[in-house]
C-alpha cells in the first residue's frame, strides 16, 4: 500500500498548531545576483513557510449508498478544521487540517482556500506546488483537473489557477507551461507524446531539478491552455478497475513557468535596503525580472491489490504507482523528523518534487478520502499522510534576476545613437562643402558659357556676311543667265518669221496641186462617157443575138456564118468585158486616190492654219513672259542692291555692338568675380567656424563615450554569466546551421495537429469561426527555438526566403527545412507570408520533384494553415490541389502525413468546404489512407471529423441545406469501414464524424443503407467517450429518420 505508515494513538498525534523552523544553515541559496528570502508579506500566519494541507471529502457513489453493510467512517467538523475518524461505534480519533471541505464544498470554495494563495505567492515571484493525494476513485483528477464542459463551476483547480495568471499577467510577461506523466516509472510528455522516457536533470550548483526535453508551450488565453488540457488528458494512460471506471495509471505534473518585470520596488528589510545593489554607481535604476514556477500535481491514487482486480499489465503498472507513492511518504517522514537524510533519488517522483517538500517553494496539499468505512485503512493512511506532509517546513525564496540582457540593448543603442549623430554631423559638413565647390564650379562653368557665346554670334555674323556676298554673286550670275535666255529668244523669233515664209510657198504649192485635180477629174468623166457608150453598144449587140437566133429557123443557110459571126462578137464581147472591167478597177483606183489626195489637202490646210495659230500665240506669251521676267530681274537686283546696303550698314552696327558687349562682360565678369570671392571668403569662414563647433561637439560626444564605455567596463564582471550564455548560444548556432541541411528530425510540423479534440472545446474550431490558435513549440525544444530564432534573426526571413528558388537542390532543402521550423512559430507566420514565403512554397510543391523537399515543404504549409487567414490565401492560390497532386503523385508515409495534415487543418474552415471538394482534397485526403500508415490515417479522421464539425454547425445555424460534401466523395463508407480501428485518438474522430455527419437529416437514407446507422447505434453504447455517447444518443434521438427505422426494427 502506498502511504504504510502506522496509524498514531491519540497521545502521538500532533499538536493543533505545529509549526517548525529548519535551521539556517541547512535552508538553500540561490546564486542568482539578486535571489534574496524576502519576508513574507502573511505576516499574520504563523505558518505562511509550513506545507498546508487540506482535507476534501468525497460523496458517496452509487455502490457505497447501496451497500447497507458499511456506514460512514469519516465525520467532518469544518468550522472547527477537524475530521473525526470513527474505527467502531465505541472508538474514534480526531485529526485537526488547515482546512476540511465537506462534500458539498464547490470547486470555487475549493480553489480559493487550496491554491489562490500559492498562485498569487507564484505571481509575486516565488515557486509555488499544489498536490492531490488520496486513494483511488476520490477525486483527485476532478479536484485538479476537471474541464467543466457543461457548467463551468465544475472546473478543477488547473483551470482556475491559469485563469488567474493570465487576468494578472500584463503584456510583457511570459506564461508557458509542459505537461508531463509519471507512467512506470519513466517521464512522458503528454503534449508530446512521441518523447518518452525523458531524463531528469539536476543542476548541481544550485540544487534546481528541470526536465529540458519536454516541449515548452507559450499560452496565449484561457482557450488556448483548454485545449492543450484535453489534449493532455487524452494522452494520459487510464483503465478501468473495480474501484474506478477510470482509474489514472500516471501521476500527471502541470508546470507552470512565469516571468515578470518588477517594474516597482518592493519594501524589503531595512538591513537589507541599505546592500540593495539594483542601482548602478550613476544611480539609474536597473531593470529586474522574477522567474517563478507552479507545479499542480495529480498524484496516482493508491490502491489494493485485492480490491482493484489489477492484474497483468495493470498489476505491474499498480506497482510502479505504490513503489513511487512509498517513496514520496519515506521523504515525508523523512522531512518531518528532521531527519540527516532525505531518499530523494529513490524515485522519479520525489526527484522531481524536491522543491516542493523541504525546498524553496510554497506547497499546498490536498487530500481526498472516501466516506465508506469499507475503505478504513485507506483513509487511515490517507490522513496521517497528510499530518505528516504538515510538519514540513519549507523556506520560501524570491526569484529575482537582474535584466542584463535589457540594459546592455539599451546601452548598445545609446552608444548606436551617438555614433549616428556623430556620422550625420559630418555628413553635413561634407554637404556644405560639397554644395560651395558645386556653386564655384557652376559660376565658372556659367562665365566660359557666355565667352562661348560670344564667340558663336560673332562667328554667325561673321558667316551670314560671307553669305550675302555669295548671296549677290549668284544673283549677278542669274542675270547674265536670264541675258542669254533673251538673245535666245529673239534667235527662236527669226526662225518662226522664216517659218512664215515657207507658209507661203505651201499655199502656191497648194493651188498647183488643186489644178491638177481639176484636170484628172475632166480626164475620168470623159473615160466614164466611153464606158457608157460601150455598155449601150453591148446591149445592142445583145439585141442582134437574139434577132439572129430567131432568123436562124428560117434561115438555116446562114447558120454557119452567125455561128462564126457570133464566136467572132463573143470573142469581141468577151475583150470588152475584160477592158471594161479593167476600166471600172482604174476608175475606182482614181476615185480612191483623188479622196486620199482631197482629205490630205484639207488636212494640210487645217494643221497648216493651226501651226500658224500656235506659232503667233507662242510668240506673244514668250515675247510677254520674257518682258515680264525682265522686269522682275531688274527691280530684284534693285531690291538686292538696297538690301546689301542695309546688311553693311547692319554688320557695321554689329560689330560696334559685340565691342561694346565685350566690354561691358569683361567689367560684369570682373565684378562678379570679386563678388564671390567675398561670398566664398565669407562662406569659408563659416565653415571653419561651423567646423571648429563641430569638432567641439564630436569631442564632448567622445567624452560620453568614453564615460558609456567606461560604465560598461565596470558591468563587465556582473556580465561573466551572461557572455558565458552567448558563447554557449553561438557553439549552439554554429552545431544546428551544420546540423539542420542533414537531420529531418528538426524539421517537424506543429504537433499533433489538433489531433485530439474533445466534444464541448473549442478545439475543432471556434464558434466565432475563428482557428485553433497553434502550438509553437510542441516539437521543437527550448534550445532548438532559441537557435533557429537567431538565425532569422541574423540571415533574415527574406534572404531565406530567396533561397527556395536556389538550382542547389542542397540549398533548396536547407532553406525550406528552416522556413518549416520558423512556420511552426506564430510570430513568424505573418511575416513569412508578407514576403513571399507562401508564394514560394507553393511555388515549390508544384515544380520539385524532390521527395525532400516536397515533405518538408507540406509540412511548412500545414504549419500555415493553423492560421485562419492563411488558410483562405493556400486555397485561393491553388494550394489544396497542389497537395492533392502532391498525394495522388507518392505513397511516402511522411509525406502523406505532411500533406495529410495541411488538408486536415484546411478542412477546419467552412468557408473552404466548397472549394476543397472542387480542388479535388477531400477525394485526396480519403485516398491517403491506403498506405496503412497509422500516423496518416489520423490525420485523414482528424480532417473529416473537422468538415463534418463545421459542416453540422452550418446546418444547425440554416447556412447549408442538402446532404453532406462528404457523403458525395464516400467519405462515409471509409468512416464505417474503420470504426474499429486500434488508435484510440483515431476512433474518437471517427467517431465525432460520423455523430456530426448524423445530425444532418438528409444523410440518414445514407446512414441506413451504408450501415452508418448500426456503426452509430454501436458508438452511442459502447465508445469509450462520454460525451461522444451522449452525443450519439442525442442525434438518434432527435432524428426522424433514426427513429422510424428503429421502430421498424
Amino acid at each position: 500500500m502506498a502511504s504504510s505508515g502506522r496509524v498514531l494513538q491519540k497521545s502521538e498525534r500532533p499538536p493543533s498548531s505545529v509549526r517548525s523552523k529548519v535551521p539556517i544553515s541547512n535552508s538553500r541559496r540561490s546564486v542568482t545576483p539578486t535571489s534574496r528570502t524576502r519576508p513574507q508579506p502573511l505576516d499574520t500566519d504563523p505558518e505562511s513557510e509550513r506545507v498546508r494541507v487540506a482535507v476534501r471529502l468525497r460523496p458517496r457513489n452509487s455502490e457505497e449508498l447501496l451497500d447497507a453493510d458499511y456506514s460512514d467512517c469519516v465525520e467532518l467538523q469544518p468550522e472547527l478544521k477537524r475530521l473525526n475518524l470513527r474505527k467502531n461505534n465505541w472508538s474514534s480519533e480526531s485529526f485537526k487540517f488547515d482546512e476540511v471541505l465537506s462534500e458539498s464544498a464547490s470547486q470555487k470554495r475549493v480553489y480559493e482556500v487550496v491554491a489562490k494563495p500559492v498562485v498569487e505567492s507564484v505571481l509575486d515571484g516565488y515557486n509555488g506546488t499544489i498536490m492531490a493525494y488520496g486513494q483511488t476513485g476520490t477525486g483527485k483528477t476532478y479536484t485538479l483537473g476537471s474541464v467543466g464542459k457543461d457548467d463551468a463551476s465544475g472546473r478543477g483547480i488547473m483551470i482556475r489557477a491559469l485563469e488567474d495568471i493570465i487576468t494578472n499577467a500584463s503584456v510583457s510577461d511570459t506564461v508557458e507551461i509542459s505537461y508531463l506523466q509519471l507512467y512506470m516509472e519513466a517521464v512522458q510528455d503528454l503534449l508530446a507524446p512521441e518523447k518518452i522516457n525523458i531524463p531528469i536533470v539536476e543542476d548541481a550548483k544550485i540544487g534546481e531539478v528541470s526536465v529540458p526535453g519536454a516541449a515548452i508551450i507559450k499560452i496565449t488565453n484561457l482557450d488556448h491552455f483548454l485545449q492543450l488540457l484535453q489534449i493532455g488528458e487524452t494522452n494520459r494512460h487510464a483503465a478501468n478497475t473495480k474501484m474506478n471506471t477510470e482509474s489514472s495509471r500516471s501521476h500527471a505534473i502541470l508546470m507552470v513557468y512565469i516571468r515578470r518585470s518588477a517594474h516597482e520596488k518592493e519594501e524589503i528589510d531595512v538591513s537589507y535596503q541599505g546592500n540593495d545593489s539594483t542601482t548602478n554607481r550613476h544611480g539609474h535604476h536597473l531593470p529586474t525580472i522574477r522567474k517563478s514556477k507552479l507545479l499542480i500535481v495529480d498524484l496516482a491514487g493508491s490502491e489494493r491489490i485485492n480490491k482493484s482486480g489489477s492484474e497483468g499489465h495493470l498489476l505491474e503498472e499498480a506497482k510502479c504507482i505504490n513503489l513511487s507513492l512509498t517513496s514520496l511518504g519515506k521523504c515525508i517522514n523523512a522531512l518531518a523528523e528532521h531527519s540527516p537524510h532525505i531518499p530523494t533519488r529513490d524515485s522519479k517522483l520525489t526527484r522531481l518534487l524536491r522543491d516542493s517538500f523541504g525546498g524553496s517553494a510554497r506547497t499546498s496539499l490536498i487530500v481526498t478520502i472516501g466516506p465508506s468505512s469499507r475503505h478504513y485503512a485507506e483513509t487511515t493512511s490517507t490522513i496521517m499522510f497528510g499530518q505528516r506532509a504538515m510538519k514540513v517546513v519549507n523556506t520560501v525564496k524570491l526569484k529575482e534576476e537582474f535584466d542584463y540582457e535589457s540594459l546592455c540593448r539599451t546601452l548598445e543603442n545609446q552608444v548606436d545613437h551617438l555614433n549616428a549623430e556623430i556620422d550625420r554631423q559630418q555628413k553635413l559638413r561634407e554637404k556644405d562643402n560639397n554644395e560651395i565647390e558645386k556653386k564655384l564650379k557652376e559660376f565658372q562653368k556659367s562665365s566660359a558659357e557666355a565667352e562661348k557665346s560670344l564667340v558663336v554670334r560673332t562667328e554667325f555674323l561673321e558667316k551670314e556676311n560671307t553669305q550675302l556676298k555669295s548671296d549677290t554673286k549668284g544673283l549677278v550670275k542669274e542675270l547674265d543667265s536670264l541675258k542669254e535666255q533673251n538673245s535666245m529668244l529673239l534667235n527662236e523669233i527669226t526662225r518662226v518669221q522664216t517659218s512664215l515664209k515657207n507658209s507661203k510657198f505651201l499655199e502656191k504649192e497648194n493651188t498647183r496641186l488643186e489644178l491638177m485635180l481639176n484636170d484628172v477629174l475632166k480626164d475620168l468623166n470623159i473615160q466614164k462617157d466611153h464606158n457608157d457608150f460601150m455598155h449601150s453598144e453591148v446591149a445592142r449587140l445583145e439585141m442582134n443575138l437574139k434577132n439572129s437566133k430567131l432568123q436562124q429557123l428560117e434561115n438555116s443557110t446562114y447558120q454557119k456564118l452567125l455561128a462564126d459571126t457570133t464566136q467572132m462578137y463573143e470573142k469581141k464581147i468577151a475583150d470588152l468585158m475584160k477592158q471594161l472591167e479593167n476600166e471600172c478597177a482604174r476608175s475606182d483606183n482614181a476615185e480612191e486616190q483623188l479622196e486620199r489626195m482631197k482629205k490630205q489637202l484639207s488636212d494640210a490646210e487645217k494643221s497648216l492654219q493651226m501651226e500658224n495659230a500656235g506659232y503667233q500665240r507662242a510668240l506673244a506669251e514668250t515675247t510677254r513672259m520674257y518682258e515680264e521676267r525682265i522686269a522682275e530681274l531688274n527691280q530684284q537686283l534693285e531690291d538686292e542692291h538696297a538690301h546689301f546696303d542695309g546688311i553693311e550698314e547692319q554688320l557695321h552696327s554689329t560689330k560696334k555692338l559685340l565691342n561694346d558687349n565685350q566690354n561691358a562682360v569683361k567689367i560684369y565678369e570682373e565684378k562678379e568675380i570679386l563678388e564671390l570671392r567675398m561670398r566664398l571668403e565669407e562662406m569659408h569662414e563659416a565653415a571653419v567656424h561651423e567646423l571648429q563647433q563641430l569638432n567641439m561637439e564630436y569631442k564632448n560626444l567622445q567624452l560620453e563615450k568614453e564615460g558609456l564605455s567606461d560604465e560598461l567596463h565596470t558591468m563587465r564582471q556582473n556580465l561573466q554569466v551572461e557572455e558565458k550564455r552567448r558563447k554557449q548560444a553561438e557553439n549552439e548556432l554554429l552545431n544546428i546551421k551544420k546540423i539542420v541541411p542533414e537531420s529531418e528530425d528538426a524539421i517537424e510540423v506543429k504537433k499533433p495537429y489538433m489531433q485530439e479534440i474533445s466534444k464541448g472545446s473549442s478545439a475543432f474550431h471556434k464558434e466565432q469561426g475563428l482557428q485553433v490558435p497553434s502550438q509553437s513549440r510542441d516539437s521543437i525544444t527550448g534550445g532548438h527555438k532559441s537557435t533557429i530564432a537567431k538565425i532569422c534573426e541574423e540571415v533574415g526571413i527574406p534572404k531565406i526566403l530567396s533561397l527556395l528558388t536556389s538550382r542547389d537542390i542542397d540549398v533548396q532543402i536547407h532553406a525550406v527545412k528552416v522556413v518549416a521550423n520558423l512556420a511552426a512559430e506564430d510570430i513568424n507566420q505573418e511575416k513569412i507570408v508578407q514576403e513571399g514565403g507562401l508564394d514560394a512554397l507553393l511555388a515549390l510543391l508544384e515544380s520539385s520533384q524532390n521527395p525532400t523537399a516536397l515533405r518538408v515543404a507540406s509540412g511548412a504549409i500545414a504549419n500555415l494553415a493553423m492560421n485562419e487567414m492563411n488558410q483562405g490565401l493556400i486555397t485561393s492560390k491553388g494550394g489544396a490541389q497542389l497537395l492533392a497532386n502532391i498525394a495522388s503523385k507518392t505513397d511516402d508515409p511522411q509525406t502523406l502525413r505532411m500533406v495529410a495534415g495541411a488538408i486536415a487543418n484546411l478542412c477546419g474552415n467552412e468557408k473552404l468546404h466548397v472549394m476543397l471538394k472542387e480542388d479535388g482534397a477531400i477525394k485526396a485526403l480519403l485516398g491517403m489512407a491506403r498506405t496503412g500508415s497509422a500516423d496518416v490515417v489520423a490525420q485523414v479522421a482528424r480532417g473529416l471529423a473537422n468538415f463534418a464539425k463545421c459542416e453540422s454547425r452550418r446546418i444547425i445555424q440554416g447556412y447549408w441545406r442538402g446532404r453532406s460534401l462528404l457523403i458525395e466523395d464516400g467519405a462515409l463508407s471509409w468512416l464505417v469501414a474503420n470504426g474499429n480501428t486500434t488508435s484510440t485518438s483515431t476512433r474518437r474522430h471517427i467517431e465525432l464524424a460520423i455523430c456530426h455527419l448524423a445530425q444532418n437529416e438528409d444523410n440518414a437514407k445514407y446512414f441506413v443503407s451504408s450501415g452508418g446507422f448500426k456503426e452509430l447505434i454501436e458508438i452511442s453504447n459502447s465508445s469509450t467517450r462520454d460525451d461522444i455517447r451522449s452525443l450519439a444518443k442525442k442525434t438518434i434521438r432527435l432524428s426522424p429518420s433514426f427513429q422510424t427505422v428503429m421502430r421498424a426494427e
